[in-house]
């Protein structure tokens, strides 16, 4: 496979985000399978991406602590989550949730992982993607230990949560915001003075007889 650099496109590829992306590696990170979803997302056929380094996909806008602190997980065989951006064949990007899990043989011993995808609310990206670029620009300033200390410490001052629990918290955070906002824009199609009547009751709520 042809695997010279990419011209990198500002441009998020179209692809059913209501589907999962599914795909297995052995223990090194070589692609055993990938569903459908995936190839569409990526862009790769199935036979172009079987027997290729997982990291075929990775995208120049992610910062490498994001993976190390990935791997590290996986070896000690804890399922773990990570928000990633993606890079296509074509140089275009997607941005999902992944769910890693370790796959095992009837003896115990680890064979490989499975990685489950959802696409992501566009708030998640904007939350994710500054403290993704200040890794990165450390990176590539001070080198990968200092972003990884930086990592580190700003997960334990400002998040309070592992890095695992905090994309989870933050993906079903927006997630149920954004369902919140589909359902207004619902009722709004129904019935087009619902928003007015929603801030004359927030009104009420807080002024009560003042208004």
């Amino acid at each position: 496979m042809d695997t010279s650099p990419r011209q990198i496109i500002d441009e998020e590829v179209k692809w059913d985000k209501t589907q999962t992306i599914v795909s297995k590696t052995d223990t090194a990170g070589t692609i055993l399978y990938a569903n459908s979803v995936f190839t569409d997302a990526c862009e790769y056929s199935a036979i172009e991406l079987i027997g290729e380094p997982h990291n075929i996909i990775r995208h120049p806008d992610m910062p490498k602590v994001a993976f190390k602190a990935l791997w590290d997980a996986l070896k000690q065989e804890q399922n773990y989550h990570a928000i990633v951006k993606n890079l296509t064949k074509t140089g275009r990007y997607y941005w999902v949730i992944t769910d890693f899990t370790i796959d095992k043989d009837d003896a115990g011993n680890v064979t490989g992982y499975t990685a489950r995808r959802k696409s992501v609310p566009p708030s998640v990206v904007k939350k994710i993607e500054p403290l993704y670029q200040i890794l990165l620009d450390i990176e590539k300033l001070k080198g990968e230990k200092a972003s990884e200390l930086y990592f580190e410490a700003y997960l334990k001052e400002e998040v309070g949560k592992s890095y695992d629990e905090f994309v989870v918290d933050l993906f079903k955070e927006e997630s149920l915001n954004e369902e919140k906002l589909k359902k207004i824009a619902e009722i709004k199609e129904i019935e087009p003075e619902y928003e007015s009547k929603l801030k004359k009751g927030l009104n009420w709520f807080f002024f009560g007889d003042f208004i």
